[in-house]
Formats: structure tokens, C-alpha cells, sequence
């Protein structure tokens, strides 16, 4: 997979040669950052899933003020909902083989979506990130896959570990991975356990389907 930038959106892009490519890829960068600072995540994943189409576009995560205004942050999931829609569209993938990755604040803001539109992604994998408002209710849709650092001093692990168990109470399809020498940092530790979940693990409406 190699790197391109498209002219229709502001995004970077590593895409397979797959003429139908599966999955979709979505990844969102921290607040004040760039859609380079994702690139390495994009090539794990790229690497990972060979019929991929990985995009992480520009500018969509507002500045670190935002993730606490529900109403800011309302609005920036609802630009969300329009990219992710025109993405499924122009490369023919479903949502339920979507996923969205963020890190930071694009964590944050990809939390958001999955409270706002169940079934939009078919996984949301969130790195050193929690919810600006919790869930009323579990996502049906939707398998959720928090990944954190113990040293993390923006969000800290205590608080995802919070966020965690309130899912688990609505009883949610979640995971979490807690690395414990690891701060604010998108890490390949990090990268790696989230392929391992993705191959891994069966989203639990299958199960109860079976």
C-alpha cells in the first residue's frame, strides 16, 4: 500500500489494488493534529488487511475545547456522519465493514458517532480517548474497542476504565486494552493489539444470532 492524496477531499490515503476493497478504514487524529500523525496506524492496518481502503482525513477533529461542548461536538459528528457516508458510497463497502479509528480527541469524537448513529461503522477503535457523554444506552451495531495507556495524563485510565464499566453495565460489546508503561501515545503495542481485536474478535450480535 502506498500513500496518495485524493483532490475531492482533504485526506491522505493508502489504498490496496483491490478493485472491491474490504474494509473501509476511517481514521481520526488527535485535536491539533494532522492526518500524518495517523499514517503509521493506516500502514499497520493496511498491512494487516490486504483488500483495505484506509482514509484519514484532514481537519475533521475540532481543537481540544471542543470535546467537552456537546453542542460543538454534535456538530462535528454530524460532518462525520456526511464523510463516512460518502466514503461507503464511493468505494461500494457496507457500514457493518466499516471502522473508525480515532486517537485523543478523534477517539473522543468517534465515541460520539457511535452514541449518535448505531450502525454507521461496524467498529469504532478508540485510542487514549473517552466519551465526552456517556451513553444512555449500548450501541447494537456497533463492537467498541478502547485501547489506552496507564500513563496517559490528557485522558486518564482511570477514566476509560470508568467508561468501560458503564458499558459493560448496558451491556455493550466492548473491549479494553490497558498498556502500563504507556502514556498519551498512539504506540505499535497499541496498533498491534487493536489488529489482534479486529481479527479476533467476533462481534457478540453474531454470536447471539448463532
Amino acid at each position: 500500500m502506498t500513500p496518495s492524496d485524493t483532490p475531492m477531499i482533504e485526506s491522505l490515503e493508502l489504498l490496496s489494488d483491490a478493485v472491491q476493497p474490504k474494509p473501509l478504514f476511517v481514521l481520526l487524529h488527535d485535536a491539533g493534529g494532522a492526518a500524518l500523525d495517523m499514517l503509521a496506524m493506516g500502514t499497520v492496518l493496511g498491512d494487516a488487511f490486504a483488500q483495505a481502503a484506509v482514509v484519514i482525513p484532514e481537519g475533521l477533529v475540532g481543537p481540544a475545547s471542543e470535546t467537552g461542548d456537546v453542542t460543538a461536538l454534535a456538530k462535528r459528528v454530524e460532518k462525520l456522519v456526511t464523510f463516512l457516508w460518502e466514503q461507503q458510497q464511493r468505494f461500494g463497502v457496507l457500514q457493518s465493514d466499516t471502522a473508525l479509528v480515532g486517537f485523543g480527541a478523534g477517539a473522543t469524537l468517534a465515541l460520539a458517532l457511535s452514541n449518535a448513529r448505531d450502525g454507521l461503522v461496524g467498529r469504532v477503535l478508540a485510542f487514549g480517548g473517552g466519551y465526552a457523554v456517556l451513553p444512555a444506552a449500548a450501541p447494537k451495531l456497533i463492537t467498541l474497542h478502547l485501547l489506552h495507556g496507564q500513563l496517559d495524563t490528557v485522558m486518564p485510565a482511570e477514566r476509560i476504565r470508568q467508561d468501560y464499566a458503564h458499558l459493560m453495565e448496558l451491556g455493550a460489546d466492548a473491549t479494553l486494552d490497558v498498556a502500563s508503561r504507556l502514556g498519551h501515545e498512539l504506540h505499535p503495542a497499541l496498533m498491534d493489539q487493536a489488529v489482534t481485536r479486529l481479527q479476533t474478535c467476533v462481534p457478540l450480535r453474531f454470536w447471539k444470532a448463532a
